[in-house]
């Protein structure tokens, strides 16, 4: 089942034709990547649909998350702010989470993080799909993308110019796809 599908899509700011066309899907079970260089519409992509769950019954409530992210539990009482860079990313995947989505989809969730926070991450995204949450995630960080996502498209100048899976790809010709 399809959850997230763009078909020739155009984005503009203005008069700034920021998406060219741009076609991809996630489908149920996935964790795709949106890579490619500063300023060719990876978050556009995201900011061009809107998606929201109300009151959405599923498997996510505050005991799950603090199961997940136990560190969130001895922290309740303080406020978002005074967290860490990664308790913060934590707590947003926790509160996404809470909405018990079919599809979470996560803008550059490693930016500021220390690699061993990174680390927990790639691991993280790889059990939410298990657990029934499909993964899009714009990133920047190669190895995250590597080691968290099973297929990849490539943004330049607002349009998908590469895609494909994962299996076999080496994060070194995975850069070499997003230098072009």
């Amino acid at each position: 089942m399809t959850l997230l599908a763009f078909e020739d899509v155009h984005s503009y700011y203005g008069k700034a034709h920021v998406l060219h066309g741009v076609s991809l899907s996630v489908k149920q079970g996935e964790r795709v990547a949106i890579i490619g260089r500063n300023g060719v519409g990876k978050t556009t992509v995201v900011n061009s649909f809107l998606g929201a769950a109300v009151d959405r019954r599923g498997p996510w409530n505050i005991e799950r998350i603090f199961e997940l992210f136990p560190i969130l539990r001895e922290r309740a009482e303080q406020t978002g702010v005074l967290m860490s860079g990664g308790q913060q990313q934590m707590l947003a995947i926790g509160r996404a989470l809470m909405s018990n989505p079919e599809l979470m989809v996560l803008d550059e969730p490693s930016e500021g993080l220390a690699p061993v926070i990174v680390d927990e991450l790639a691991e993280l995204f790889v059990r939410l799909t298990r657990e029934g949450v499909s993964i899009l995630l714009i990133e920047q960080n190669f190895g995250l993308v590597h080691r968290a996502t099973e297929r990849y498209y490539v943004l330049a100048k607002g349009t998908v110019v590469d895609e494909g899976r994962m299996a076999g790809l080496t994060i070194d010709s995975l850069k070499k796809h997003v230098a072009v």
